[in-house]
């Protein structure tokens, strides 16, 4: 196991309820083609951002979940700084997620599944605890972690 990747136990119920939110944007990813990864940007109790992966569709490299749900909370909140704020991704995020939430000043980062080939949570690289980078980005993995996984196999095994 991961040493990023936690029990169950530490999650609660608004963790798990706002990762299902999560999750629904994955699977709705998966239905428009795009890969299944789904991203919730919760500020206290209220959703602020939610998005799945959208690089087919817009044809943009950076429509990940991650950034694009963090983009709807600060046009929401009306502020590029979330420091306030929880992300909840189905999937580790990868560079280019983890320093955009390191430069929104996200609060923390809930994922679900590691990501062995460009997870920078520790799985591939620890940019969310690179000191060089300013304060860390503190975040906890592994909540719902399976089903997360289970969706990314189904997809890529239908591509295959």
């Amino acid at each position: 196991m991961l040493r990023t990747m936690l029990p169950d136990w530490v999650f609660d119920d608004g963790d798990r309820r706002f990762m299902a939110l999560a999750l629904a944007e994955a699977e709705a990813a998966a239905l428009r083609d795009e890969v299944p990864v789904g991203a919730v940007v919760v500020a206290g109790e209220r959703v602020v951002g939610r998005a799945g992966n959208r690089r087919r569709e817009l044809s943009d490299p950076s429509a990940h979940a991650e950034v694009l749900a963090l983009r709807g909370a600060a046009a929401e909140l009306g502020d590029f700084r979330l420091s306030g704020c929880t992300l909840y991704v189905t999937l580790e995020p990868c560079a280019m997620c983890v320093t955009t939430c390191r430069q929104a000043r996200i609060g923390l980062v809930v994922w679900g599944a590691p990501d062995p080939k460009a997870g920078a949570c520790g799985s591939v690289v620890d940019l969310a605890g690179e000191p060089r980078l300013g304060p860390a980005l503190a975040h906890r993995g592994g909540l719902e972690a399976e089903p997360a996984r289970r969706l990314l196999e189904s997809f890529f095994a239908k591509r295959r």
